[in-house]
């Protein structure tokens, strides 16, 4: 018996003049996403995605890349303005935004999001060697 092939439409996604861009900057990759103000993600891209392997993934060059080829395409489709909300201590965080800006998207608002724990979770017991 033949398996029946579904079709998949592709969604899709109202671009507004002005919209969201999150940076997720970590100690090992950077994905910057830009979004419309409902939070549909009109482009995206990650350092990884861009193919810097290794410990040049968190780079700001790499994150410079990534920003670039993620701007490019959503200013394409119409992406004008964006509020930029940054996650996380990664090293790329400032370069993603200074190349947002300089690829024709104008950064409006810089916020920082990154999670802090109010005294966190138990630590570790005490190594004894």
């Amino acid at each position: 018996m033949a398996k029946r092939t579904r079709s998949t439409k592709k969604r899709v996604v109202k671009v507004d003049p002005v919209g969201r861009a999150y940076i997720k900057a970590t100690f090992n990759n950077i994905i910057i996403s830009l979004t419309n103000d409902s939070g549909q993600v009109i482009s995206w891209a990650s350092s990884g995605k861009m193919g810097f392997r290794g410990s040049k993934k968190n780079t700001p060059y790499a994150a410079q890349m990534s920003a670039e080829n993620c701007s490019k395409v959503a200013y394409d489709l119409g992406l004008r303005k964006v509020k930029v909300y940054v996650k996380g201590p990664g090293s790329g965080r400032e370069s993603a935004i200074r190349t947002i800006h300089s690829s024709g998207i104008v950064v409006t608002e810089i916020i920082d999001v990154t999670p802090m724990p109010h005294n966190g979770c138990r630590p570790p017991k005490r190594r004894r060697v």
